[in-house]
């Protein structure tokens, strides 16, 4: 469900940041004498503590590295194990409030760079009281086993993704169905064992591991899914709970999935809007609607001819999708856009996508535990004809990403592994949780915030009203950052609303994101589509 591949975001960084996070994505991680713990408390408390070792980099000089081995098989915990690897940014105040997990989405993004980032990002006088843990997920990144079901899924250039005809759809259908065959080939094995649940287990293994009897948890996006799951099992072991663009818990997946549709169609059009409030810089007509016309004759022209021969229609939706997320990168999408549309030049529109479309090489892995976890966690329909009947209908009211977001899932249709029943996640025996959300945010739409916060008994909603952006704290919103700094202080929440960053402003630099659009470092981080 949610960040676009997490393609090429990262290069947006600032240099340093890049940097940092690059040196830690390389970093080893140590070896843990840890045990794996067992179901049973009694068997949980033998855990070992970890061996944590250096992994400074110029950014996080006092970032350390450690792995965990938790059992592939919850239900077997004396059986097979696997690894986890972990990043920490020690506590610096004389006493530790615990530690803090962190969680950037996905399912499979790498939450090692997180840490750094969250430790940071928070004041100091909050973050010291904290020792700030990233970890990578069950087969996400430098844990192990790590999964990858095949190099060239993305490869360019992909059949238009809305099926006009037959043989389109029969394209599309005979890539998902190779990808969902790749998976069970190469990691049959792992895969019954690839969901929420599972890694819900696993942070209760590393809270044991850390000798904590109660851990704080900060996620976003599908990161507030796997929180709320571990609060469920584990209730009593919740200290403070951060959400931040908070997935609907009644939706999981196929459901949630059609929403998100819907509201990146409009977070699309708001982007258009955008460009025609500002055609002194684009050129592409001062009405929204004309505007539309334009991006969806670009569209028509590329199914024709790709441009540069890498974007065709379905790489042109990867390279704007990420404006959904954040629209620190409007003025970029929209120059690409208008060299286009306006001046014949296709050059920036196929930089524009080898930077925010094109695949990266580890795309490979969190797009594999993306969809592992996705179609393991609940049932998606299997028969494809009430696939084809959802989309056509979704298609008709949001068209920019339907299709897309369809054969992007649609690897679930044809499965190897059996669904799982999502858990119901109310709980009324935590503390205060505090929930933010953005009232336009696309990735994770409204109605989600209000569902979770309605399941998590005292629970507060903070609402960054007018925001587009996934992803909200820690990204520049001073109203909204005094609220969880607050809140990781004194456990106490209420709800609240807190005014939308302002727009961002036309550039003449097709690299560069705004100064003034706070999150470019966040956004960076966030997992895939989620």
């Amino acid at each position: 469900m949610l960040h676009p591949l997490k393609k090429r975001a990262a290069v947006l960084l600032s240099i340093s940041t890049a940097a940092a996070v690059a040196s830690v994505l390389a970093s080893p991680v140590s070896a843990t004498s840890a045990a794996p713990a067992a179901a049973a408390p009694k068997q949980a408390a033998k855990q070992a503590a970890l061996r944590w070792s250096g992994c400074a980099t110029p950014r996080y000089p006092t970032l350390q590295c450690a792995s965990l081995k938790v059992p592939l098989d919850h239900a077997r915990p004396a059986g097979r194990q696997i690894s986890l690897a972990l990043t920490r940014v020690p506590h610096t105040a004389a006493t530790s409030a615990g530690p803090l997990l962190v969680n950037p989405g996905g399912p499979g993004g790498s939450g090692r760079a997180l840490a750094g980032f969250v430790a940071s990002a928070l004041p100091k006088d909050v973050a010291g009281r904290y020792d700030v843990i990233g970890f990578d997920p069950r087969g996400v990144g430098r844990s192990e086993p790590a999964l990858d079901c095949g190099a060239g899924h993305f490869s360019p250039v992909r059949p238009d993704s809305v099926p006009r005809d037959a043989a389109t759809e029969r394209a599309n259908l005979e890539r998902v169905r190779s990808f969902a065959e790749s998976c069970r080939t190469r990691h049959a094995d792992v895969l019954p064992h690839i969901d929420t649940v599972s890694a819900a287990r696993d942070i209760e293994v590393l809270r044991t591991a850390l000798g904590a009897e109660r851990i704080s948890y900060f996620g976003y996006s599908y990161g507030t899914y796997l929180g709320a799951v571990y609060a469920k099992l584990h209730p009593r072991r919740v200290d403070r709970l951060v959400l931040d663009s908070v997935v609907d818990p009644g939706g999981v997946w196929y459901e949630d999935n059609l929403a998100q549709d819907r509201a990146f169609d409009a977070r699309h059009k708001a982007f258009l809007a955008w460009v025609a409030e500002h055609d002194a810089a684009y050129g592409l007509g001062t009405g929204a609607a004309g505007v539309e016309e334009r991006w969806y004759a670009m569209r028509e022209e590329l199914r024709r001819t790709a441009a540069g021969g890498k974007v065709g229609p379905s790489e042109l939706e990867d390279t704007y999708m990420p404006g959904g997320y954040f629209n620190g990168y409007w003025p970029s999408l929209a120059e690409a856009f208008s060299a286009y549309s306006v001046k014949r030049d296709p050059k920036p529109l196929v930089a524009a996508y080898e930077r925010f479309g094109a695949v990266e090489p580890s795309a490979g892995n969190g797009y594999s535990v993306y969809t592992a976890v996705q179609c393991r966690d609940s049932a998606w329909p299997k028969d494809w004809n009430q696939w084809r009947a959802d989309m056509w209908r979704t298609h008709a009211a949001a068209p920019f990403m339907t299709w897309n977001n369809a054969w992007y899932n649609a690897p679930c249709a044809f499965w190897p592994t059996e669904p799982l029943q999502a858990p119901d996640v109310t709980n009324a025996d935590l503390p205060p949780a505090l929930l933010l959300q953005a009232t336009e945010d696309a990735a994770t739409p409204f109605q989600g915030a209000l569902s979770m916060r309605d399941k998590l008994k005292g629970s507060a909603l903070v609402v960054e009203e007018g925001g587009g952006n996934h992803g909200i704290s820690l990204s520049g919103n001073k109203c909204l950052d005094e609220k969880v700094a607050a809140y990781l202080k004194t456990g106490r929440a209420a709800d609240a609303t807190c005014p939308a960053q302002a727009a961002p402003k036309p550039t003449t630099a097709t690299r560069a994101v705004p100064p003034s659009a706070g999150g470019a470092a966040l956004h960076g981080l966030l997992g895939f589509r989620g």
